[in-house]
């Protein structure tokens, strides 16, 4: 028992001086307010519910606030309420549930008990939307990157960073982080950033294969590092490819009342995006290696950025790998008439590079889409079949 009470004193030590290294919230200038995100109706009757439940395990009513996690800080979640905003914790009874894990965006029940500087979390509310990719290799977990992105969105959004450079970009990355977007019930805009390092002939080249593997209903966006005497001549070849140029062309595509999160990798240019958004210094940046041309991480905290006229964007550190496990569903969404033909194969497995009877090899023969579309698809559903295989037999996709 004594093992047992030390061991808990341990944990609450180093939680005390987790917390006490954060960042005071204070000097966190771009945090949004409570106004610039709403709960959908469902969240609002589920925080009244949790209310309930709340006072039934000695809270005091007055406590209670509805809030919104803008941010985390290893693992420490930032809550916005309609009076403040504060530093919080998970209650005994939601660390003891099935649900509780905060991410970005999530929709609380928050306790401030009166002489506590901290605030407690004490129900998560339901989720209208969770942007979430597979880790952990054979134990197939699911890791939240955001939640309720898109929840107040006309449009919904989800910007996926692609760095330019003097070689044409790879599509396969924005189209894995489309497939997601698509599976979790959100839209996809690609910001092609650093434009200053590639030709206008390469400039033309990355737009036109963006539309022609994800369609020409993806809105794309390109920004430039650093303003040249070229700028004018790259701007006029944006505008010919149908996508919009700098910073008020990305702003276009958050508009207020707007979520949306920004993904990508590491040294792709986001958090220095962010700062000429914002029109400020507000995000850590880093240099890239001139070797690889990729970036470490300088992004360490998951967090909402309020945009000056415009919306509300979740920032996340570089991400490694984008796993495609058990996101079927959204590889059909982006590559719509790829999947229907595939319902004509003879073969129920069939993976459309040999075998007879192949309705996909007899569609893409007679023109109907081409062959960067097919050869992005086919590499997304081969790993996707063969990443289905590590999974842990008791997980439900």
């Amino acid at each position: 028992m004594a093992k047992k009470a030390k061991a808990r004193r341990t944990r609450e030590v180093r939680s005390d001086r987790a917390a006490d290294a954060l960042p005071a919230l204070s000097t966190l200038t771009a945090l949004p307010s409570f106004e610039d995100l709403a709960p959908s109706e469902r969240q609002r009757v589920a925080f009244d519910e949790a209310c309930v439940r709340a006072v039934e395990a000695g809270a005091a009513p007055e406590e209670l606030a509805l809030g919104c996690v803008v941010r985390l800080d290893r693992g420490f979640p930032a809550i916005v309420t309609k009076d403040a905003t504060f530093r919080a914790e998970f209650s005994a009874r939601l660390t003891k549930g099935d649900f509780s894990r905060a991410a970005v965006g999530d929709w609380v029940c928050a306790r401030r008990p009166s002489g506590h500087e901290m605030g407690l979390i004490e129900e998560i509310l339901p989720r209208e939307s969770d942007i979430a990719r597979w880790k952990g290799g054979a134990r197939g977990e699911r890791q939240t990157l955001a939640a309720n992105v898109g929840v107040v969105l006309v449009i919904h959004v989800v910007l996926v960073i692609q760095a330019l450079g003097p070689e044409p970009v790879s599509c396969e990355r924005v189209a894995r982080s489309a497939v997601i977007a698509r599976d979790c019930a959100a839209g996809i805009a690609v910001i092609l950033t650093k434009a200053d390092r590639a030709s206008n002939e390469v400039l033309r080249q990355d737009i036109l294969q963006m539309r022609e593997v994800l369609g020409d209903d993806v809105v794309i966006a390109v920004t430039a590092s650093q303003l040249s005497d070229e700028a004018e001549a790259k701007m006029d070849v944006v505008r010919e490819c149908g996508a919009r140029w700098g910073k008020e062309g990305v702003r276009s595509l958050v508009p207020t009342g707007t979520v949306a999160i920004m993904l990508g990798e590491s040294g792709a240019g986001k958090s220095t995006l962010l700062n000429g958004l914002l029109g400020r210094n507000e995000l850590e940046t880093g240099a890239v290696r001139e070797r690889d041309d990729a970036g470490r991480h300088t992004t360490v905290a998951r967090r909402m950025v309020k945009l000056p006229g415009a919306g509300v964007i979740v920032d996340e550190p570089g991400l490694r790998s984008l796993p495609m496990v058990g996101h079927e569903r959204g590889l059909a969404l982006v590559f719509p008439e790829i999947a229907d033909a595939a319902c004509g194969c003879r073969f129920r497995d069939c993976t459309h590079t040999h075998e007879p009877g192949c309705e996909v090899r007899a569609q893409f023969d007679s023109g109907s889409f081409s062959s960067v579309r097919l050869e992005t698809y086919l590499a997304l559903a081969h790993e996707m079949r063969q990443s289905a295989t590590t999974l842990d037999p008791d997980v439900v996709i």
